[in-house]
């Protein structure tokens, strides 16, 4: 198949996830049906006979992809270190490649998201100035809609201040591009707000982002605790991806027990049934903000070239608001941006280290 030139061009791991390529086409044909056909251009990669025989259900997606053959595939169980050498062949890292080799604008997975982190930091390298990527979203916050960018969400188990630091930068950078938030409001993840709480990382990072807070080029409020995440009065939050995986999969969770709490009590009275059915509207907003399909698209933020790693679990739902996502990502000059603002800061990052030493 052939492709505008205007369309955006969008790397696709088939094999990924949980529940295969069906979830993932599924996905395609429905952000193609909701966004149209004009936009994004599709390159899959996976077993190529398997993969045309599902296409035949999904003619718009036929019509808007090109198929790239990968015998093989990443399982969600495989270790970083038994496949990083011999995933040539599998469509993880066929997918990546085509980002590095300028073939496509963004690569979408669902894949091991160890193994994805991994071979798109090895084949598609961290910014200037940026010492590791981030796994970055934005989640539900305050009200309306509101967002806040939370960072790390689990690519970096053990960070240092000057990991924590550039964190900070890729965050602010990602929430006034993406999230429409000028001079953004940053706060790290603590046990507490107050300054003397915390380990001997988190008062390093303080000291330095306190010290220099006129200089920064985002607004420093200090410590924030867990609480603050939804609160809205913080707009981007920065911890380790440890305590950031945690933080994510607790407020999955509870979005999920709202559902079932409001679904099993509609379920106890006539009365309620009647109320919700005049409330419809708010239900469904409600629904929108807390489903965790809804944010399902996070990205490696820091390399060179746009990852998105969505939930192993995904649905076509799910997948179509990744690729959404995606979309977004590669229409932005958010990695110019991110270059630039580290830059800014060099002469700041280089008091951590020499503070350590």
């Amino acid at each position: 198949m052939t492709m505008t030139t205007a369309k955006k061009i969008i790397a696709i791991d088939a094999m990924g996830g949980d529940k295969g390529p069906n979830a993932v086409l599924g996905g395609m044909n429905q952000f193609l049906y909701q966004n149209g056909e004009d936009g994004v251009f599709f390159r899959v990669f996976g077993p190529e006979k398997q993969l045309r025989e599902l296409l035949i259900k999904y003619p718009r997606v036929a019509r808007n992809c090109d198929v790239i053959d990968a015998p093989n595939a990443i399982k969600g169980t495989d270790k970083v270190r038994d496949v990083i050498r011999h995933a040539q062949d599998t469509s993880m890292y066929m997918a990546i490649m085509d980002v590095r080799q300028g073939n496509s604008a963004a690569v979408v997975s669902a894949g091991n998201t160890g193994i994805l982190m991994s071979l798109s930091k090895l084949a598609l390298k961290t910014i200037d100035g940026i010492s590791r990527p981030a796994i970055t979203t934005m989640l539900p916050s305050g009200g309306g809609d509101s967002r806040v960018v939370v960072l790390d969400l689990g690519a970096n188990v053990h960070c240092d201040e000057g990991d924590l630091f550039d964190f900070s930068i890729l965050g602010s950078v990602y929430a006034e591009v993406i999230g429409k938030m000028p001079r953004p409001k940053v706060g790290v993840l603590n046990i507490g707000e107050e300054s003397t709480k915390g380990n001997e990382t988190l008062q390093k990072l303080n000291k330095l982002l306190t010290e220099h807070k006129d200089e920064l080029p985002y607004e420093y409020i200090g410590f924030v605790e867990g609480n603050d995440i939804g609160g809205g009065n913080v707009q981007v939050v920065v911890t380790d991806g440890f305590t950031g995986n945690i933080v994510l999969k607790t407020v999955e969770g509870t979005a999920k027990l709202i559902k079932r709490v409001l679904v099993d009590n509609l379920k106890k009275s006539i009365l309620a049934i009647i109320g919700a059915f005049f409330l419809v509207h708010v239900f469904k907003r409600l629904k929108n903000k807390i489903d965790p399909r809804s944010y399902a698209g996070a990205t490696f933020l820091g390399l060179r070239g746009f990852a998105v790693k969505t939930h192993g679990n995904s649905d076509a739902l799910a997948f179509a608001n990744s690729i959404k996502y995606a979309s977004e990502l590669t229409g932005a000059n958010l990695n110019d941006v991110i270059a630039a603002r580290a830059l800014s800061v060099a002469k700041i990052r280089e008091k951590i280290g020499q503070e350590s030493e």
